[in-house]
């Protein structure tokens, strides 16, 4: 006996048109704050109290930050903000202590080392890298010098 495998079962269905049942839930409640508003209050107290719930009821039904359900977002957010935070790290406030100028120098002097290179220095160097290559090339019988254009394999 074969069974059928669901597929997409992430996918909701679209039960009202082209809304999951969840949207229409959004926009219907939406939908009624905006008419209780509209019925009850003076028009610009309305528009005060149905701009806010448009933009809450179409953000539940439509906006999906970081592919994930805004009511999610809106749920984080209050726990954020209603819950104590726990702090593990705070700074302590040290006194600086009064050093001299000469203790700071001395100080910044010793903690950076810059090697010493004199310019016969770095000509001896380069003068034992050049002997050492041709060195090289005598005893493996090739040629490994710099090569300024690329050599032709055939």
């Amino acid at each position: 006996m074969r069974y059928q495998v669901p597929q997409f079962i992430e996918v909701e269905d679209k039960i009202f048109g082209p809304f999951t049942f969840k949207q229409f839930v959004y926009m219907v409640g939406g939908a009624g704050v905006c008419f209780i508003a509209y019925k009850l209050l003076p028009m610009f107290w309305a528009v005060l109290v149905m701009a806010p719930a448009v933009i809450v009821s179409g953000s539940l039904a439509f906006y999906r930050p970081n592919n994930r359900p805004f009511i999610e977002t809106l749920e984080a957010a209050f726990n954020f903000y209603l819950t104590e935070k726990l702090y593990i790290w705070h700074k302590e406030d040290k006194k600086p202590e009064a050093k001299s100028a000469k203790d700071a120098l001395t100080a910044v002097k010793s903690s950076v080392m810059v090697p010493k290179l004199s310019e016969s220095k770095l000509k001896d160097l380069t003068w034992s890298l050049d002997i050492n290559e041709t060195i090289y090339s005598r005893e493996t019988g090739k040629l490994e010098g710099r090569r300024d254009r690329p050599q032709n394999p055939f």
